[in-house]
């Protein structure tokens, strides 16, 4: 095993975690940390599924994209998440193949078991790290955290992406070193259009304000308490657009959007948006809204930071380091009224260049280079 201290650069690295063909905020944090590391001169083979999840607990319409490989990256689909036989044998490849470095990216209980396995056979050659998107689940039943304990027990170190998520780990192992380092910019959905450009690809009027949710629809998301602030800040010139697939009550959320009688000025695109398509969603937008009811972090504010714009989040989570009140946007409390205050404040001061100054700081913070240093380190 090699000592991190002293190697720099031409490391043999194995990213183990979702990638292409699956679709999704982890597999594209996946593919651009692999490129980072290339690009830093290490040799990277990331590991993936050939079975991520059977289809029938899949909530949405497919785990597949559509969108082509991305060029320069070793994939390879080995794991299958439901077969213990194979997490011996590809545990037993990857340590025949005397990689320095594993990454391991968890995100949910339902892949300890596999992923938890492998990185305890890895771990006889192989330093492993975990990047713990999320540690904690949003649901805490006790069976859910003992998945997460066998999985912390598997590795040798973790590296977080906001504060909270530390201590968050510290329940499970004390004694595991850890570090944070914030989650970087998505800077691989192309460049910001102009909003006339976005309106014409999206069929859109540019003459609006647009308030964006983005990304798969999920009730700890909150878009039932964005539907009911929305409803109160009567602006026949906002628009509240509606960007994702649902993979939780879709009749519900349709049912309160026509009963707060706002089915004219909600924008339902529910369907999965495309990598190619992101760029044209974040650049109509004029305030992208996470109204979460719990978080960790979130991939969507750091699209937001690639497009420079402005955000209303939530007190919840890492969302308020990740956007520093009255800089980068607001920072509300996870309810109707605060969520519908700050929505009729930006609303009826729309000034683009209200939070750019504070949005240009932040997004320093956020170098991909800075995360490959953290998870040397």
């Amino acid at each position: 095993m090699r000592d991190f201290f002293t190697t720099t650069n031409d490391m043999k690295i194995a990213i183990i975690g979702t990638a292409w063909p699956y679709r999704g905020g982890i597999a594209a944090f996946n593919e651009r940390l692999a490129k980072e590391f290339i690009a830093e001169g290490h040799q990277v083979d990331i590991i993936t599924f050939t079975l991520q999840y059977p289809s029938f607990l899949f909530p949405g319409k497919t785990q597949y994209t559509d969108s082509p490989a991305s060029q320069g990256l070793h994939i390879e689909r080995l794991i299958h998440s439901m077969n213990p036989i194979n997490w011996q044998r590809v545990g037993n490849i990857l340590l025949k193949r005397e990689y320095d470095l594993a990454v391991v990216a968890y995100w949910m209980p339902a892949m300890a078991p596999c992923l938890g396995t492998i990185s305890r056979i890895l771990k006889k050659k192989t330093r492993v790290v975990a990047l713990m998107h999320n540690v904690m689940a949003h649901d805490t039943k006790k069976t859910v955290q003992q998945l997460t304990r066998y999985f912390v027990q598997s590795i040798d170190k973790a590296v977080v992406m906001v504060e909270a998520e530390r201590h968050n780990l510290a329940y499970f192992r004390k004694d595991l070193p850890c570090v944070v380092s914030p989650h970087p910019i998505y800077d691989s959905y192309g460049e910001l259009m102009t909003k006339a450009e976005a309106a014409a690809k999206l069929n859109l009027d540019p003459d609006y304000t647009y308030l964006l949710f983005f990304g798969l629809i999920r009730d700890y998301k909150g878009l039932d308490q964005l539907l009911q602030a929305y409803a109160k800040v009567r602006n026949p010139n906002v628009r509240l657009l509606i960007a994702g697939e649902y993979y939780s009550n879709q009749a519900m959320y349709e049912n309160m959007i026509r009963d707060l009688r706002i089915e004219q000025s909600v924008i339902c695109h529910t369907h999965y948006i495309p990598d190619e398509e992101v760029a044209a969603y974040f650049s109509i937008a004029d305030l992208v809204v996470q109204p979460y009811k719990s978080a960790t972090q979130s991939g969507i504010t750091q699209i937001a930071y690639h497009f420079s714009k402005p955000m209303l989040v939530t007190r919840v989570g890492g969302l308020p380091e990740m956007v520093p009140d009255g800089k980068a946007g607001y920072v509300v409390e996870p309810s109707v009224a605060a969520i519908a205050m700050g929505l009729i404040d930006f609303c009826n001061n729309p000034d683009p260049t209200r939070f750019a100054a504070g949005i240009a700081e932040q997004k320093k913070k956020y170098a991909w280079s800075t995360m490959t240093r953290a998870i040397l380190s």
